[in-house]
């Protein structure tokens, strides 16, 4: 019996990482069933990501630790991780288009997610995820409970072993010692339209303008304001006959498609880090 693993790392480029890579897992009795890489031109590092089997009983720890010289000598950032579901928890406010196609992919095995729970600052959603047999907890926020509600989502966190926060229409500001808590494993869908429109109402805003793209953006969340590493972006054509409640509809299949895509590819490891940016192995 075999399981399947992935390997990700990034590291200045040279030649020869691709052949010390490939011969450690051989030498581990390792058998490589995906493998993609981009040499970065611009930044001169390397970013790649492989998938292979392996024998069921393989410690997978013990496997980084032996990994180890070979990443000191190329200077490699790297991950190993088991290709399973990802423990998500779901943030949501009043708004459950993203929560309901997120649970829909789930259940369907496809987004490549293990949903633990939904948390929300409002009680509105909480039918929509208890029907799907997820606990919901309610944790209400006020400019006076903030950092009580952040910590006792931190700590939400750690109860149900999160690895993924996913801010699906989550409409709570959180701050830069919870984002940094979260760095790399938060992400946040944003409704952008080319141009942007902020504060009440951008659908009616966008169709004041006449707009004719409307669109979304998946992206890690950081102390930045909506200016997170981007993994993903859904964008609709649209003409003078959408009225608002039509901007409306298309943007939020766009907000929700955008951030199932990054939710799976997040979970699949196969969205790196690199700087202010993002490289993503489709």
């Amino acid at each position: 019996m075999t399981r399947s693993f992935t390997l990700t790392l990034s590291c200045p480029n040279r030649t020869g990482i691709v052949r010390a890579v490939s011969a450690y897992l051989f030498e581990h009795g390792c058998d490589i069933s995906e493998y993609q890489q981009f040499d970065d031109s611009v930044r001169s590092r390397l970013f790649l990501r492989t998938r292979f089997t392996a024998d069921t009983g393989v410690d997978l720890d013990a496997m980084a630790r032996g990994f180890e010289p070979v990443a000191a000598d190329f200077g490699m950032d790297f991950t190993f991780s088991p290709a399973e579901p990802v423990r998500t928890l779901v943030m949501v406010s009043k708004l459950g288009h993203c929560l309901n196609d997120l649970i829909f992919r789930w259940r369907a095995g496809s987004l490549g997610a293990e949903i633990v729970a939904v948390v929300s600052n409002h009680d509105d959603l909480r039918p929509m995820a208890e029907a799907a047999g997820l606990p919901y907890v309610h944790v209400p926020v006020t400019p006076e409970t903030k950092s009580e509600a952040e910590a006792r989502l931190l700590k939400l966190v750690d109860e149900y072993e999160a690895e993924l926060v996913v801010l699906a229409r989550y409409m709570q500001v959180l701050s830069d010692q919870t984002c940094k808590a979260l760095y790399g494993r938060a992400i946040n869908i944003h409704h952008s339209f080319l141009p942007g429109f902020k504060g009440a109402k951008p659908y009616h805003q966008a169709y004041d303008r006449g707009v004719k793209l409307v669109g979304a953006t998946a992206h890690y969340v950081t102390p930045d304001l909506d200016e997170g590493p981007i993994i993903e972006q859904e964008v609709i054509r649209i003409d003078h006959t959408y009225d608002p409640t039509a901007l409306q509809t298309v943007g939020r299949d766009a907000e929700a498609l955008a951030l199932s895509r990054a939710v799976r590819w997040h979970c699949e490891r196969r969205v790196l880090l690199s700087g202010h940016s993002t490289v993503v192995f489709r």
